[in-house]
């Protein structure tokens, strides 16, 4: 599958569990729903996954654990908040470099 195909599946599921269950809910509610609804489209999910941190070659820690992993190189995120911040990006963008995943631009 293309990146933009896959992209192109995740937008149009998160859609779908939105449209579904409306706003305001914890983003754990949000996220069990977009897992099943990928599992729908037939994709490969993956959910809570641990990001080991190293610090000069050696594993410090993997207190991090990334929402969801789309066919093993699509990250998503789920946020439930009324407006992202910068900070939000960061945190994706740290992810995806500390996991060797590919940028969206």
């Amino acid at each position: 599958m293309t990146q933009d195909k896959l992209i192109y599946e995740v937008i149009g599921a998160s859609m779908e569990v939105y449209n579904v269950l409306g706003p305001g809910l914890l983003e754990s509610v949000y996220e069990k729903a977009l897992l099943y609804e990928l599992k729908l489209r037939g994709l490969k999910v993956s959910s809570q996954i641990p990001v080991n941190i190293e610090y000069k070659g050696n594993v410090i820690g993997s207190d991090l654990r990334l929402d969801i992993i789309v066919e093993d190189i699509l990250i998503v995120e789920l946020k439930s908040v009324e407006s992202l911040l910068p900070v939000h990006f960061k945190q994706i963008r740290t992810y995806m470099r500390l996991l060797n995943k590919w940028i969206v631009n």
